[in-house]
């Protein structure tokens, strides 16, 4: 079931956004070689207390999972992508980190990730995270009222397709609001002119990710973190938006 949120719902979500990417603005500043996962995690979960949010992973227990989620943000380093359990690792030069994290302020959600390359970059790392976030530009550009949500689909998967990268459909973008999951699902593949009209007030997280080299997943012994079936670096550029009768809005922009 869709809900369609008001003006001020989704001013809410916006505060909740706002929060979030300042938290990833913090931890990416801490990335930095020799950093180690489990002191990000706590920063996160720091961050998260003095502000007196609640994070939407801690006890987060889907189908594909093993037990409870017992982190509050996702961690993935080089061909992990999606789901990753924050351990006992220190980053190395030249690491390709995703890090992903919802919460809730005042019982609404934004949800947002981002990809980022650890100490010295290689070129064909920077091109695929390059090639998320410009899938994600041109999602939200085709997230507009009166569209279709084959419309969003379509223009990440023509982005993946322009760059080379296979595209997987297992996970993909969905709706959000009181909870972290919502209807609908939004693959990041599709036609375009089908599915769900977009209409004013439905709140989206659209997350583009790419292997550089499958569209096929293998999971983890820990039954959570989600790699490239082939071992090929991985990146994720996730936003929440809102449709509106103009142009869609970026709840978790980055400041500035």
């Amino acid at each position: 079931m869709l809900e369609l949120k008001t003006h001020q719902e989704i001013e809410a979500m916006r505060t909740t956004g706002a929060f979030i990417a300042q938290l990833l603005d913090e931890l990416q500043a801490r990335a930095l070689v020799g950093a180690n996962l489990l002191d990000l995690e706590q920063h996160a979960r720091k961050m998260i207390t003095e502000r007196g949010a609640v994070s939407c992973y801690w006890d987060y227990a889907p189908s594909f999972g093993r037990g409870p989620f017992r982190n509050v943000i996702c961690l993935s380093v080089n061909d992990a992508v999606l789901h990753g359990l924050p351990h006992d690792y220190t980053l190395l030069d030249g690491d390709l980190l995703t890090m992903d994290i919802a919460v809730s302020i005042d019982g609404w959600v934004a949800d947002s990730a981002r990809s980022l390359i650890v100490g010295t970059p290689r070129a064909e790392d920077q091109r695929l995270i390059e090639a998320t976030e410009n899938a994600l530009v041109a999602g939200i550009d085709a997230a507009r009222s009166g569209r279709r949500l084959g419309d969003i689909s379509a223009a990440i998967g023509a982005v993946a397709a322009d760059y080379g990268y296979p595209v997987n459909t297992e996970f993909g973008g969905h709706g959000l609001g009181r909870t972290m999951h919502e209807d609908p699902h939004i693959p990041n593949q599709g036609r375009a002119g089908r599915g769900l009209v977009l209409r004013p007030g439905l709140t989206l997280a659209l997350e583009p990710w790419f292997a550089h080299g499958t569209d096929k997943i293998a999971y983890d012994p820990d039954g959570w973190t989600i790699r490239s079936a082939d071992g090929s670096r991985t990146a994720h550029s996730e936003h929440t938006i809102a449709i509106t009768d103009g142009d869609p809005l970026v709840l978790t922009r980055r400041a500035g």
